[in-house]
């Protein structure tokens, strides 16, 4: 039985604005909605959207008396992605293709994944020429991670960000992949991530889009069955998502953090609503309108 303390939202974690009169889209449940989910029961938060930025987040905060209640789980126990414990050599890289132009790449620059998980954006950026350090806060993914793709041991701490001290101006790249929407607060840690991140070095940050598509047409549908409940999110269950963001929630903490948002792109990745014959028409619309899944930023350390 998991127990949780819970933090009333005051303000926008991304661009400080005042909570009071920000948008309450409907509530969330403890556990997975399904398509009726009035036919279940469990605690419900409120989601709200913040009016200024456009950041998705639970009000009050469920907080977990221990991390490990969330993220002490087998890795097969983790992920929904078909394929997600295979390894291909060209995992990560578009990512790392866009880190070579950004930073004018050279072989030996450093590279660092928070969040490392199973550890295949490390093995990936090692082959293309990084000197890459990790830190993952599970026991279980990061043995894995050791035991599996053979990371170094001594290349990947098991710590969380808010624990764990790196020199200043030291990495070249920063990497946090699905990572920053399961961070309490998100605006903290990529301050104190560019504090390690050398002056012109570059931070890849992948989050759940605000703006997706498919969330929006299930809260319709729940809507039409006379509930107000949202599928925005899942802070007290698997994958513990608590925040969806947007490309301006991410300026607006870049125009307070002296940070550069350089570049930016949304993703549609896999559709798992609807029928089989709608997919490819939901794909192209959310591709033609930037309503997918994923969001994707690169910010420049000036």
């Amino acid at each position: 039985m998991r127990i949780y303390k819970f933090e009333d939202v005051d303000v926008c974690e991304m661009c400080h604005d005042k909570t009071d009169g920000h948008k309450i889209l409907g509530q969330r449940l403890s556990q997975s909605q399904g398509m009726r989910p009035k036919s279940k029961t469990g605690i419900t938060v409120s989601v709200k959207k913040c009016t200024n930025c456009g950041l998705i987040y639970s009000s009050p905060q469920p907080i977990p008396n221990s991390i490990l209640d969330h993220y002490g789980i087998e890795p097969e126990a983790y992920s929904w992605k078909e394929g997600y414990y295979d390894y291909d050599p060209g995992y990560f890289s578009l990512q790392i293709k866009h880190a070579r132009e950004l930073l004018d790449f050279k072989p030996g620059m450093k590279a660092l994944d928070i969040g490392a998980g199973l550890g295949k954006a490390m093995k990936s950026m090692q082959e293309n020429g990084f000197e890459v350090y990790g830190l993952e806060p599970s026991q279980q993914f990061r043995d894995r991670a050791v035991e599996w793709l053979g990371i170094p041991p001594d290349r990947i701490s098991l710590t969380s960000v808010e624990e764990v001290e790196y020199p200043e101006n030291h990495f070249d790249f920063i990497t946090m992949g699905a990572v920053v929407e399961h961070f309490y607060h998100p605006a903290t840690v990529i301050e104190r991530a560019a504090k390690w991140l050398r002056p012109g070095g570059i931070m890849f940050i992948e989050v759940p889009s605000a703006d997706h598509l498919v969330p929006k047409l299930i809260n319709f549908y729940y809507k039409l069955r006379g509930t107000n409940y949202v599928t925005h999110l899942s802070p007290m269950h698997a994958p513990f998502h608590l925040y969806e963001y947007t490309t301006p929630s991410f300026q607006k903490c870049c125009d307070r953090l002296g940070l550069k948002l350089e570049r930016h792109y949304y993703e549609v990745c896999e559709i798992l609503a609807g029928p089989n014959f709608v997919k490819p028409l939901l794909k192209k619309y959310m591709e033609w309108t930037n309503t997918g899944m994923q969001l994707t930023v690169y910010l420049r350390k000036p």
